[in-house]
């Protein structure tokens, strides 16, 4: 059972915003008789938030140190938290944000910006989504990975390249070592995803339409992201070995995870990446 290390924290981060709220600004009647502290008092707030006095006095006593994510959401509606408040509040419960169907990101995701961002890396780059669609990527991923801009916007995801498009297995020399790893990383993270339609159909259809992947999730290997290798034939025939890393909640958006291939020291990687990319721009200034 996950328990929460920082319940003093939590029960003085509680009464702190308990104290900044006035009852006419809950949109409740105060209660009659003296109030001896500035806000709402532990009885309005749980009234707000449904939950029994004693349990909401617990909270902030720090006597509770697990209280369920539907809790966390009602004190965190009944105290009128704003985005960054209510990650703190999840943070101080040890709760992971993206499972919490919490308030969005206000102003979305920039998604020009992050392109923007991933053309400054000559390393093959790009950046997934909750779903894992691909919606940022740069020319090295394009020469090396996978041309994403040629597939429409339905197939510009993850699990579809790596499980469905021949191009990338033929390119990937250790294609079955990496896909195991790779079923195991979504076994590993399943039920952080379970409420996402749109990732679940499409684990669905893999596990339907692609023998190796079925042959491998029903192994029931679980593994966490760490970094991992890759090796890549390209057609002309040269080999690029990259170390595969990750940065996840770009911006502070959980679903967001930015992908970077760094090339193998001593492989090399990086020579051969340096060439293509000149040749690629000598050629479209000559085109």
């Amino acid at each position: 059972m996950k328990t929460n290390r920082s319940s003093s924290a939590l029960g003085e981060f509680i009464k702190s915003r308990r104290e900044k709220l006035q009852p006419s600004e809950a949109g409740i009647q105060p209660l009659p008789g003296r109030r001896r502290t500035p806000g709402l008092r532990r009885e309005e707030v749980s009234y707000l938030a449904n939950m029994s006095v004693t349990y909401y006095t617990w909270l902030e006593q720090g006597k509770e140190v697990n209280p369920s994510l539907e809790v966390l959401l009602n004190i965190s509606n009944a105290l009128q938290l704003d985005e960054d408040e209510q990650k703190y509040l999840f943070d101080l419960a040890n709760v992971d944000q993206a499972n919490a169907g919490t308030m969005p990101i206000s102003g979305g995701t920039d998604t020009e910006l992050l392109k923007k961002i991933v053309n400054q890396l000559y390393y093959p780059s790009f950046i997934t989504d909750e779903s894992t669609n691909v919606i940022a990527w740069n020319r090295a991923v394009e020469l090396i990975i996978a041309d994403f801009g040629s597939f429409p916007e339905s197939e510009r995801y993850v699990l579809n390249i790596m499980f469905f498009k021949p191009d990338y297995r033929k390119r990937l020399v250790n294609w079955e070592v990496f896909i195991r790893y790779s079923a195991a990383i979504l076994r590993a993270s399943f039920d952080r995803y379970k409420d996402n339609q749109l990732y679940m159909e499409r684990l669905e259809r893999l596990r339907l339409e692609s023998k190796d992947f079925a042959n491998f999730w029903d192994l029931y290997e679980v593994k966490q992201k760490h970094v991992s290798t890759a090796l890549f034939r390209l057609p002309d025939g040269q080999e690029m070995e990259f170390g595969i890393h990750s940065a996840a909640a770009i911006d502070n958006v959980p679903g967001l995870r930015w992908c970077f291939f760094a090339p193998v020291p001593g492989s090399g990687t990086e020579e051969r990446l340096l060439r293509l990319l000149e040749q690629d721009s000598l050629l479209k200034q000559n085109n």
